[in-house]
């Protein structure tokens, strides 16, 4: 089995530092971290026996502390996209919070345009979706996000998202956001699906969104689901990290047949490939062995990906051709 034309459409940037971004982020910054890498690994990886959400999302922290400066945010974002590169991807929507990222004092323009700096360093294909953030005390914070959105379009950012507590902060409280973007012809992708049920993702798909983050809990409601297939939705999935935050016992109990069989169009992403220790690679290889997936059925999610991303035109017609030409 070949996994050909990689494409990453759900990466978080402070969920994929690798060990040897850290070590450079943290030495560029005067960072102490532990020496020993196992103890290092403790603070930026779960465990198998992850027992929820909420201790998945410690891992967040301090890779947090590593991203607040013009400097390493720069460099976080060339180094991910250098791995990817020899990972041996083609492309990959690269996304992050820029209002996690003031808590030294840089404006969210500037922490947008440090990552774009650092996207600009590198010849990998790639582009930045920036994510507004579940809350109840950051909605100016959130507008600021969608409205720098627009004045990078097209210039290194290519959508927005709304991430974090979906269960805590319903996606029914953040209608105006997607307002915002609509009226701004920003392209945008949802978090729903995944903490919170079908109703998260119904509401999503009201505000029109035609991608989601997760989805897989639309599976709880069968008319949802022929909805999201007669319009063509496309679900970004992330299996291991839905394994780690126990939405499924196991790789076997994903229901990725299920999905693929209802005719939804699917994705396959890794989310945070330090958090959840995975490649796209990685976890295609787990998938195929759980799913006994074709060389065809393999190219098919290739394909989706391309299609479902906020590529130009242009960039979406080089992908496939590499597609079509990978053996």
């Amino acid at each position: 089995m070949k996994t050909p034309g990689l494409i990453d459409l759900h990466l978080h940037l402070d969920g994929s530092l690798s060990v040897k971004s850290v070590k450079e982020l943290a030495a560029l910054q005067n960072i102490e971290i532990p020496e020993k890498e196992e103890e290092l690994l403790k603070l930026l990886r779960v465990n198998d026996d992850c027992k929820d959400l909420t201790e998945y999302l410690e891992k967040f922290a301090f890779p947090g502390k590593l991203l607040q400066t013009k400097e390493g945010l720069a460099l976080s974002v060339y180094n991910l996209q250098e791995e990817l590169k020899e990972q041996g991807l083609i492309h990959a929507e690269i996304r992050f919070a820029p209002q996690l990222h003031t808590l030294e004092g840089l404006s969210q323009r500037e922490v947008i345009e440090a990552a774009i700096d650092g996207l600009d360093r590198s010849d990998f294909s790639a582009e930045l979706i920036l994510c507004c953030m579940r809350g109840n005390d950051n909605h100016e914070a959130n507008l600021e996000t969608v409205k720098l959105a627009k004045d990078y379009l097209g210039k290194g950012v290519c959508a927005v998202d709304i991430a974090g507590a979906e269960a805590l902060f319903p996606t029914e409280n953040f209608g105006d956001l997607f307002a915002l973007a609509r009226e701004l012809e920003i392209p945008y992708t949802i978090h729903a699906g995944e903490a919170d049920g079908p109703k998260s993702v119904r509401k999503a798909l009201e505000y029109g969104t035609k991608r989601l983050g997760h989805g897989v809990r639309s599976l709880e409601d069968p008319a949802l689901i022929e909805k999201i297939v007669a319009e063509g939705i496309t679900l970004e999935l992330c299996p291991t990290s839905n394994l780690h935050t126990c939405m499924f016992p196991c790789i076997e109990e994903y229901p990725l047949r299920k999905l693929m069989e209802a005719g939804v169009r699917i994705t396959i992403n890794t989310d945070n490939m330090t958090v959840s220790n995975v490649t796209l690679g990685s976890e295609f290889r787990k998938l195929i062995a759980a799913f006994a997936l074709t060389d065809e059925e393999i190219k098919d999610i290739a394909r989706n990906s391309v299609r479902a991303s906020f590529a130009s035109e242009e960039t979406k017609k080089i992908l496939l051709e590499k597609i079509e030409k990978a053996e």
